[in-house]
């Protein structure tokens, strides 16, 4: 009975340390994920300003923004070189991206821009022929079609007055004096009299008073150059009178592409007025010297225009192959560059679903119109920023990384922008909200007044407040872009036109109140049905949604997306 107390207590003794050593260790397998989980710790960071990482939920630093959660299954995968930008970011800085390709997947076509002008060959000055006062004009406005043989004006001129008398004496002398009488017609023949109008002068014995000026040649009148009523000299010019069934297109062409162009080359004449035509023609003329301040020259195809599509100052690309080197050739837009010092470089997208970019120094060859050669640096099928390339670089530099103007990463703390640029952005601001009301308003002559006083008060902005060189730049980019909206807006008088130009005025200055801020509130609306439904957005000082895109037709359209707390 001992010996079996000894047992039992031996047996309990066992499971007691087995399930110390084993069970304990299963319990701690099962509690380990959640003691891991603890370990990581909720950070924070800005959806404009991505560098910022708090512990605590918050403000942004630099933008004044409510700071979000970092989710933590996509923060990997990034190079240090690497950034990322937040989709309404790329959206306000109107970023667009292209695949590089050989010559604009073209091969080795290249591309020149133009435009369309009279051809002079074709054109003809209307003048007249003897002095006089205008009685009748019977072309009344530029753009009118006149006819070889159509009358265009009637002319009292004393001299010619006094031409058809010295004939009705010499007539009555003709016999006696043939020599008189044959110098008095000639001299009328010389002011443009034709035979039989000479001849009715001698036989009915009377003085025509008034005169008619006929057309010599058939085709548009492009320039009306007098008035009814004016007194004009011989020789005086009246129109300007050009035959447009053909024109001629004129292209600059730099010293570095000269050799790839010839007299009687085709070319294919493209326009943005009709997208989907082109206009077969030959190079015509090369000019034989080069401006020596521009370093081109100027060259010309002549373009059959019977059905009077292109039009005279009309903006055209010609396209034809290169013929000094059948070699591919890797071209960008000229748009995608950005230069300093020695070095050229462009922004990549590294990873095509994602608004992932970084810097990469490239190796420039010739510039062909309006693309260069990429010697090295880069590869066709890659994806690389074309537009919005100053504010990714911005970017860049505020987040660190590797940019335009800093060859190395480096970390970047808070940047303070100082309180006199930011009354100087607020007064932008305030004339920006009462353009916004005038547009609310549909008043076109208000939103002309308002948009010239931002011209002038983005012209007075000092640009040396500015802490550093990232902001400097990114600020001289959204200074551009205003005053480029700001002047369509003064000089525009539709009103639908102005409203466009808004929509890219407020997309700039969006991004300037969120990245130096202003000394007040204001809040950030979004109207999904503005700009043929591509959607737009505007600020305003208060919550209420008074649509600046359709005014009282649709007054109540949008949404407030964001209140900007920059105070």
């Amino acid at each position: 009975m001992k010996k079996n107390s000894i047992y039992i207590a031996l047996v309990a003794v066992g499971l007691v340390l087995g399930w110390l050593l084993f069970g304990n260790k299963e319990t701690k397998k099962e509690e380990s994920p959640v003691t891991t989980q603890e370990t990581k710790k909720q950070m924070w960071t800005c959806s404009m300003h991505p560098q910022i990482m708090k512990t605590e939920p918050g403000k942004c630093p630099i933008c004044g923004m409510d700071l979000i959660p970092v989710d933590h299954d996509h923060q990997g995968g990034l190079s240090k070189d690497q950034f990322k930008l937040t989709e309404n970011a790329l959206a306000l800085a109107d970023v667009q991206t292209t695949i590089v390709g050989n010559g604009n997947g073209d091969g080795n076509v290249l591309i020149v821009s133009g435009k369309i002008s009279e051809n002079e060959e074709a054109n003809a000055v209307q003048a007249s022929y003897f002095s006089g006062r205008i009685e009748q004009l019977y072309i009344n406005f530029t753009g009118e079609e006149a006819r070889a043989g159509q009358l265009l004006a009637t002319i009292y001129s004393p001299e010619l007055v006094k031409a058809q008398q010295e004939l009705i004496t010499a007539a009555s002398l003709k016999s006696t004096q043939p020599e008189l009488y044959k110098a008095v017609r000639n001299k009328l023949k010389l002011l443009k009299l034709s035979d039989s109008q000479i001849n009715q002068i001698e036989s009915s014995g009377k003085v025509k008073e008034y005169f008619p000026i006929y057309a010599t040649v058939s085709g548009t009148v492009y320039e009306k150059m007098v008035e009814q009523g004016d007194y004009v000299k011989q020789g005086q010019p009246l129109f300007k009178i050009s035959n447009l069934n053909s024109v001629w297109a004129n292209f600059d062409i730099y010293e570095n592409q000269i050799s790839n162009f010839k007299v009687g080359q085709a070319i294919v004449i493209t326009t943005e007025a009709y997208p989907n035509e082109v206009f077969k023609a030959k190079i015509a003329f090369i000019d034989p010297i080069l401006n020596p301040n521009t370093r081109v020259v100027k060259m010309r195809a002549e373009i059959n225009n019977k059905d009077r599509k292109l039009k005279p100052s009309m903006f055209v690309k010609g396209k034809t192959d290169r013929i000094s080197n059948s070699k591919e050739t890797l071209t960008v837009p000229a748009t995608a560059v950005l230069w300093t010092g020695k070095r050229s470089i462009v922004y990549i997208k590294p990873k095509p679903d994602e608004p992932v970019f970084e810097m990469r120094e490239v190796l420039l060859g010739e510039k062909l119109g309006e693309e260069y050669e990429i010697k090295g640096g880069l590869q066709a099928g890659e994806e690389i920023v074309t537009n919005g390339v100053f504010t990714i670089d911005a970017s860049a530099q505020l987040q660190g990384k590797k940019s335009m103007m800093n060859r190395e990463t480096k970390k970047t703390g808070e940047i303070k922008i100082p309180i006199a640029f930011k009354d100087q952005l607020q007064g932008i601001y305030d004339t920006y909200i009462e353009l916004k009301d005038a547009l609310v308003n549909s008043d076109s002559k208000q939103a002309n007044q308002l948009a010239s006083k931002i011209e002038k008060g983005i012209k007075s902005v000092d640009m040396k407040l500015m802490p550093n060189e990232a902001t400097h730049k990114q600020w001289m980019l959204i200074d551009r872009a205003i005053e480029e909206s700001a002047t369509a807006i003064s000089k525009s008088s539709d009103i639908e036109n102005q409203r466009k130009a808004f929509k890219k005025m407020s997309n700039q200055l969006i991004l300037a109140v969120e990245n130096f801020g202003i000394n007040k509130t204001t809040y950030k609306l979004y109207c999904p049905m503005a700009d043929s439904d591509s959607g737009a957005y505007w600020l305003s000082n208060e919550e209420k949604v008074l649509n600046p895109y359709f005014g009282e037709k649709m007054l109540k359209c949008g949404e407030v997306k964001e209140k900007i707390n920059n105070k």
